[in-house]
């Protein structure tokens, strides 16, 4: 992250989204992560690091929209108490809940940035803000976990945290979920239940994961301390400001509203013709 981020702009713009409750809807975020990718790859605005919480969502992939029992795998989640959206970011299903802590580094595209570059610049983060433990955070694909990945970040082999990419309009997002703290490996077998239901051995058109619940952990379990997203949230604000980054606290503007508003609802029509067929 050292220089690349200055290279970009010594100021970044940091928005908070995690403390607005369960009436916080997910597929709001990713209209603001499109409202922002398109400020700054359109406008030359500066980059923005933004944080966000939602409560009992899982966010699916649009492969995962497409499996034989989709509306049986929905009705299972939405049984046990989660909204169930499909995002526009690559990936396969993912839980969020008051214990995963999302972060999005918002950039400009410029040329020649390839999308490992993205992935690197996310997982050089986070190392930096969990260095103080001894521990050793590695990027590689957690076989049994969901939404499994080449950039999955995991200690010790088990997976507490993906990282995806979206790149729209001359702007990059990097979003990357955290499991703060809960039970890993209960989330993820809500997840494998969702394949079970979802599927029923069907054939189908992609290879889903088979989930193993054991490979899924939150930091508290691997770190052995009990840590809350406003532990992260220092930890995150204290690690770019010792790379020489002035973070600036942003409200949305106007025209930042208004484009919101329309990508909001592409959004909201988008999910419902995907998942709902309608």
């Amino acid at each position: 992250m050292e220089g690349f981020i200055q290279a970009t702009a010594k100021t970044w713009r940091f928005l908070d989204h995690t403390t607005f409750g369960p009436s916080f809807d997910a597929l709001q975020s990713f209209a603001y992560d499109d409202t922002f990718c398109t400020m700054i790859g359109q406008q030359h605005a500066d980059p923005m690091i933004r944080t966000w919480v939602h409560h009992d969502t899982v966010v699916l992939g649009i492969q995962d929209s497409r499996l034989p029992y989709i509306d049986d795998g929905r009705s299972y989640l939405e049984e046990q108490g989660y909204r169930v959206i499909v995002r526009n970011s690559g990936g396969l299903a993912v839980m969020l809940d008051e214990g995963v802590l999302n972060i999005s580094l918002i950039i400009k595209e410029e040329k020649g940035l390839s999308i490992d570059a993205g992935y690197e610049l996310m997982y050089e983060l986070i190392r930096k803000m969990f260095s103080s433990f001894d521990v050793e955070i590695k990027a590689y694909e957690i076989v049994g976990s969901y939404c499994p990945g080449s950039f999955d970040l995991s200690i010790g082999g088990k997976k507490f945290a993906g990282i995806s990419q979206r790149r729209i309009r001359g702007g990059i997002a990097v979003q990357i979920y955290l499991c703060v703290n809960g039970v890993g490996s209960e989330r993820a077998e809500v997840i494998r239940q969702f394949y079970a239901y979802a599927v029923k051995g069907e054939p189908t058109r992609f290879t889903y994961p088979i989930v193993v619940p054991e490979t899924m952990a939150s930091l508290s379990e691997l770190l052995c301390e009990k840590l809350t997203v406003a532990d992260v949230m220092k930890r995150l604000l204290l690690t770019v400001q010792a790379e020489g980054v002035q973070m600036i606290p942003h409200s949305l503007t106007n025209e930042e509203m208004s484009l919101f508003s329309e990508q909001y609802e592409r959004v909201l029509a988008r999910n419902e013709k995907v998942l709902y067929n309608s």
